[in-house]
């Protein structure tokens, strides 16, 4: 007990020059990629219009006419509100499909049926219904990441120890405390796991949106600004654009790390 207790400990502190590292090779691999765009463009004598400078893009940012801080906090809307709404949507179907097996045998085709039509067809679909604005594009980042976490989510509520299940069961208890005991704690690597694929198509969703109709957002301003050929604010909405995705998928990570342990997770 006492070699197990000291390899526990060596391996708490070991891990941290191993997160730093990690943290290091990520900050240095961004600023590799940056440092070979300048070269890339300056000893390549690259025109403006085709590939900026990194200078020039940051630059970008202080032209007026864009309004950057009101279009980043449209795009950030859509993303986030279509991802939340995705996930409580497609936690809450999973659960009711664990629930009603002849639910989950009905409605898992029509969904499989419904994930396979290209979101791209639906974008007019939604225009003439709900016409422009925010809430058509969250509902299209909603309809690109719902499915990923209920098929996950489904997977991870299934695998549940039977034993356990017949436990709560012979004890008498309510649905509601089987699920909140037993089948979420055990179902959440899967429900992270899926989150973290659907924080990804949200942002693709959201940009989807934008690109087929908007009066705002990153996307619109992306559309606008090619007919000018001004590809320093391209290439900075696509930077910004990710940014957004990056803030969101962290914060996923570090809600993964507070509520799931570490060999619990899947990836």
């Amino acid at each position: 007990m006492r070699a197990s207790s000291a390899d526990r400990r060596e391996a708490t502190l070991g891990g941290h020059p191993q997160a730093l590292k990690r943290y290091a090779l990520a900050v240095l691999s961004h600023i590799g990629l940056v440092a070979a765009w300048y070269l890339f463009v300056k000893l390549g004598e690259v025109p403006k219009f085709v590939m900026p400078s990194p200078y020039d893009t940051v630059h970008a940012l202080v032209v007026p006419n864009y309004r950057w801080p009101e279009n980043i906090a449209v795009t950030a809307v859509e993303i986030f509100a279509g991802y939340i709404l995705a996930v409580v949507f497609g936690i809450g179907a999973a659960l009711l499909f664990s629930w009603f097996r002849w639910l989950e045998m009905a409605m898992m085709p029509l969904l499989v049926s419904l994930n396979m039509i290209p979101k791209v067809a639906l974008g007019p679909l939604i225009i003439v219904w709900f016409k422009y604005g925010i809430g058509p594009n969250a509902m299209m980042a909603f309809a690109i990441c719902f499915f990923p976490i209920v098929l996950t989510t489904a997977r991870g509520l299934r695998e549940v120890e039977p034993d356990l299940l017949d436990l709560v069961h012979t004890l008498r208890g309510s649905r509601w405390q089987l699920f909140t005991k037993i089948q979420l704690p055990g179902a959440l690597p899967y429900v992270f796991s899926g989150m973290k694929v659907a924080a990804i198509l949200a942002v693709a969703g959201a940009i989807v949106g934008e690109f087929l109709g908007s009066d705002r957002g990153l996307g619109y301003l992306m559309l606008q600004v090619q007919v000018t050929l001004d590809t320093a604010a391209m290439f900075m909405a696509v930077i910004l654009i990710t940014l957004i995705g990056i803030v969101l998928y962290g914060l996923v990570l570090a809600l993964e790390r507070a509520l799931v342990p570490r060999d619990a997770r899947l990836a």
